[in-house]
């Protein structure tokens, strides 16, 4: 999901860069007021880096991510996981790829626009997990996010031909294929940590989006 260097105009850029500086300033106030969030957020951030840097490939005109969305979301909530998106591809530009650091607001929308939808649409339901539904919201998801990839590359400088997005685009369906299993074992075992007693009272806090519960 990167946007290669130079493929957008600077002054585009800029305007990535305030729209996304206008999305977190909006719900930075709601994060600061609640420092169980904090700890979350950490976590988020350091599970989606280890999942971004599992498996990455070129394809087309961007990158194939397995990007762990659905068991970050689902795991730690989502203000945890659109601030551990951008501090995640921060981390990720600042140590392995420097030059990404010009699009660090173009690659952070592309993630955090298609979780706002998802979360919106369906967050609030509270009915039990299955791998069905998660199948549903990670398709819902990665459509959203091969989209905002198009998007980026509609503006570009260069042209790319409609059949490299597509490529790109069919290669996140082995992605929505394979994250439901990791996003069930992930749950599930944040499940049985919740049950047990003896849990320290912090790990408690980052683990209690209760309402989530996996089933298969």
């Amino acid at each position: 999901m990167h946007i290669e260097p130079g493929l957008i105009a600077p002054v585009k850029l800029s305007l990535a860069a305030a729209t996304a500086a206008l999305v977190y300033l909006r719900v930075l106030p709601r994060w600061l007021r609640q420092p169980r969030l904090w700890v979350r957020t950490a976590l988020a951030a350091v599970f989606f880096s280890m999942f971004m840097q599992a498996f990455h490939m070129q394809v087309g005109p961007s990158e194939l991510h397995f990007i762990g969305a659905m068991p970050v979301y689902l795991s730690f909530g989502y203000l945890p996981a659109m601030l551990g998106f951008g501090i995640g591809l921060f981390l990720q530009a600042l140590i392995f790829e420097p030059q990404d650091m010009v699009h660090l607001a173009v690659n952070t929308l592309s993630l955090v626009i298609p979780l706002t939808v998802v979360h919106w649409r369906f967050g609030k339901q509270t009915a039990e997990l299955n791998w069905q539904r998660i199948l549903k919201l990670d398709a819902v998801y990665y459509s959203g996010v091969t989209l905002m990839v198009a998007f980026w590359l509609s503006m570009a400088e260069v042209a790319t031909p409609f059949s490299a997005w597509l490529q790109f685009a069919a290669s996140y369906l082995l992605v929505v294929a394979a994250e439901p299993v990791m996003t069930l074992a992930l749950l599930s075992v944040f499940r049985v940590l919740r049950q047990r007693p003896q849990l320290p009272r912090w790990m408690r806090v980052c683990l209690d989006e209760g309402r989530w519960s996996a089933r298969v």
